[in-house]
């Protein structure tokens, strides 16, 4: 025991700071700040985080330079913008534009066709993308799987410039699909130029476009799943099924909700690009856009760049709305977080 008191005594001679820390756990005090070495490591740690964050410094220039200083140019949906005078010197109007553009039957109706396309898109891009990222985690033969996804990814680097006239050829009167129907006696449809069948060519060509992003971020997050909870699972007696349900969709629930919650901020964005390279003026009923009557307005009509910029605006400001909602819904229910 004597020996145990000095091995005790020797070791707080040799460490005050720990018998300090000893000393003031027993009367309940708290111990000093550090200084010293202590200042000098956080200011070390400081240069250091300075360092690495001054990389960032040129993407952060680009941002301000192409993102945050052309914000400027909203000023035009509020103005009767004249070239000539630009934009501090063209009259104010306020909200003039916006009264004008609201009362317009086509502007509501372009609103409409953006919101059921984006809607659908959302809806079948999102569903597809988890059942088929489910099927593709099933399959045990690397080389399979690999090529499944690559098939399925492949079309998502197509720009709409390229793929877009290949489903107008396709669809059309004498396209390769009609042609298709004509070996089982069906008379040719005009798909492309149908009000009918626009939306749905629009919303299955983008789905089969966009499909393999989403998979692949799928299968990104059920590969950070603890496998030691489908061993367990198993060794229980779980089948297949009863670990899909039970461990991999819950542990992809967070990834699912934050893909959700992107998607709804873009429910105003339908898709400039396919709508404008796909549309004509037979399927403006169903097919014009916010985007496609804003670019009609504001760059094909001269003198009206006011106007385009007030579709913009509203745009933004309603898929901004959905965002902030459905952020609040997910963090309220079920208490997902972004940041």
């Amino acid at each position: 025991m004597q020996e145990l008191y000095e091995t005790v005594n020797d070791a707080e001679a040799l460490d005050p700071e720990t018998s300090e820390a000893a000393e003031a756990a027993a009367t309940g005090e708290l111990p000093a700040p550090p200084s010293g070495p202590a200042k000098r490591s956080r200011h070390i740690n400081w240069k250091e985080q300075l360092t690495l964050h001054s990389m960032l410094l040129p993407g952060v220039v680009l941002a301000v330079i192409f993102m945050i200083v052309p914000m400027i140019g909203i000023v035009m949906a509020f103005e009767k913008y004249n070239v000539a005078l630009g934009f501090f010197g063209s009259p104010w109007v306020g909200f003039r534009n916006f009264r004008d553009l609201f009362n317009r039957p086509d502007f509501w109706n372009a609103t409409r066709n953006t919101v059921i396309i984006a809607f659908w898109k959302i809806v079948f891009t999102s569903v597809l993308s988890i059942v088929l990222a489910l099927l593709i985690n099933e399959i045990r033969v690397h080389f399979i799987k690999k090529a499944v996804q690559t098939v399925l990814f492949l079309p998502y680097f197509l720009s709409w410039a390229l793929l877009g006239n290949i489903m107008v050829d396709l669809f059309s009167y004498s396209g390769a699909f009609n042609y298709f129907l004509s070996w089982f006696g069906i008379e040719p449809v005009y798909f492309i130029t149908s009000n009918r069948w626009f939306r749905v060519i629009v919303v299955a060509s983008d789905v089969w476009k966009t499909i393999g992003y989403q998979i692949v971020v799928f299968l990104a997050a059920i590969t950070n799943i603890d496998p030691a909870l489908y061993e367990a699972a198993k060794i229980d007696g779980a089948n297949h099924t009863q670990l899909c349900l039970h461990i991999t969709l819950p542990g992809i629930m967070s990834m699912i909700v934050l893909m959700s919650i992107l998607n709804i901020g873009n429910i105003m964005n339908a898709g400039f690009e396919q709508i404008l390279v796909m549309y004509n003026l037979s399927v403006y009923e169903t097919g014009d856009i916010l985007d496609t009557m804003a670019y009609r307005i504001g760059l094909l009509q001269v003198g009206q760049y006011h106007m385009g910029t007030a579709i913009g605006l509203f745009k933004s400001v309603i898929s901004c709305a959905f965002f902030s909602f459905s952020y609040f819904l997910a963090y309220k229910v079920k208490g997902y977080r972004i940041f």
